[in-house]
C-alpha cells in the first residue's frame, strides 16, 4: 500500500485534531455537569457520534482523557497570568505579586469547572502523571521569579529573627534548589506561604465557602493580597 501524499497526511492530521479537541469539549461538558468522577468515555463517544471503540484511537483511556483536560486547564490559566503579570513593571514586585493573585482569581471564577479539575478536589482513583507537571507549575515560576529579582536586588531579605525548623529548612532548601536557586529558605518559606494562600482564598469563594460571609469579594481579596505581599516582603 502507497504511502500517503505529504497532502494527504496533513489533511488527516488536521482531521484527527479537529476530532481531538471536539471530543475534550464534550468532555468539558460533562465536567461541568457532573464532575470529573462521572467523566465517561463512552458517553462522550455518542455524544461526539464514535462508537465506543473508535474513542479508543483518540483517548487509550478515561485517564488520558483527564490528563490531556488537566494540561489544558493548566496552560490556559497559566497564559492568562502571565499575560496579566507581564503588564506591570519589572520594578514593581508588589504590581507583579497583585496582577498574578488578581488573574488567578478572574480565571478561575470564569472557568470554575475547569479550575476545580486542577485544584478541587482529587479525581478518585486518578494519578496525574509528569506530563501535568510542567503545565501546573507556570504560576509558581512567576512567583520564584518575583522572589529572586527582590533577593537580587536587596528588597527581598532575611532578618535575624527568621528561622526555620530543622525539618522546614530541609524542605526549603529542597525547593530552592529546585525553583529559585540563591534565594534566602526563609524568604522561600514566605514565598510559599503566600503561595498557597492565595489558592486556598481563591478556593473559599469558587467553592462557596464564603457565602453569607462576605459580600463584597473583589476588595477582600485585593486585601488578603496586600497582607500576603507584606508577608513576603513586598511593599504592597
Amino acid at each position: 500500500m502507497a504511502a500517503p501524499t505529504g497532502r494527504a497526511a496533513s489533511l488527516r492530521a488536521r482531521v484527527r485534531a479537529e476530532m481531538t479537541e471536539e471530543i475534550k469539549s464534550i468532555a468539558r461538558r460533562q465536567l461541568a455537569s457532573g464532575g470529573a468522577a462521572s467523566l465517561s468515555l463512552r458517553a462522550v463517544a455518542r455524544e461526539v457520534g464514535l462508537v465506543s471503540s473508535a474513542i479508543y484511537r483518540y483517548f487509550p483511556s478515561r485517564d488520558e482523557l483527564l490528563t490531556a483536560l488537566i494540561i489544558d486547564a493548566y496552560d490556559a490559566l497559566g497564559s492568562f497570568v502571565e499575560q496579566a503579570e507581564s503588564k506591570v513593571d519589572r520594578e514593581d514586585l508588589a504590581g507583579r505579586f497583585l496582577a498574578i493573585g488578581h488573574a488567578v482569581r478572574d480565571w478561575a471564577l470564569a472557568n470554575p469547572h475547569e479550575y476545580a479539575l486542577t485544584y478541587g478536589t482529587p479525581v478518585p482513583g486518578y494519578a496525574a502523571p509528569q506530563d501535568t507537571v510542567g503545565p501546573a507549575i507556570r504560576i509558581t515560576v512567576l512567583l520564584c521569579r518575583i522572589l529572586a529579582d527582590g533577593h537580587a536586588d536587596g528588597r527581598i531579605h532575611v532578618s535575624p529573627g527568621d528561622r526555620l525548623e530543622p525539618a522546614v529548612r530541609r524542605e526549603m532548601d529542597r525547593v530552592v534548589a529546585d525553583m529559585a536557586p540563591g534565594v534566602p529558605p526563609a524568604a522561600m518559606a514566605r514565598g510559599m506561604l503566600a503561595w498557597t494562600a492565595v489558592f486556598g482564598a481563591v478556593n473559599f469563594e469558587v467553592f462557596g465557602r464564603l457565602d453569607n460571609v462576605i459580600e463584597d469579594r473583589r476588595p477582600w481579596f485585593d486585601h488578603q493580597l496586600r497582607c500576603l505581599a507584606e508577608v513576603v516582603g513586598l511593599d504592597a
